[in-house]
């Protein structure tokens, strides 16, 4: 089961998206994610790229607690095409961003 609320996984994709401007404050939201959640947005990130399929969550989460050398947003901000990948292991997961993209640009 996913630990971590798709409003959160949208508000990492918008951010990651902008990195240029926002990666100390993508870096602190990140950070003030508790384990479970940064565990499950690392996991989403490895289904988005093809690392796990999306029948393996439990084990990607797993893997990304017993894993966790790196502080998460260091490891996170040094992926490449961080925001396609969680939109994409998103997806994988039956679960589509794209109101919560909408309504966090609404506010924004």
């Amino acid at each position: 089961m996913l630990e971590i609320s798709p409003w959160k996984v949208a508000q990492v994709v918008l951010m990651s998206r902008e990195l240029n401007r926002a990666e100390g404050e993508l870096r602190g939201f990140i950070e003030r994610l508790n384990e479970d959640e940064q565990a499950s947005l690392v996991a989403v990130m490895w289904i988005g790229r093809d690392s796990f399929m999306a029948d393996e969550l439990e084990e990607a989460i797993e893997t990304a607690k017993a894993e966790a050398t790196a502080p998460t947003a260091d490891y996170l901000l040094g992926s490449p095409h961080l925001s396609d990948h969680l939109e994409n292991g998103m997806d994988a997961l039956g679960i589509n961003l794209s109101d919560e993209e909408d309504e966090l640009v609404r506010r924004g």
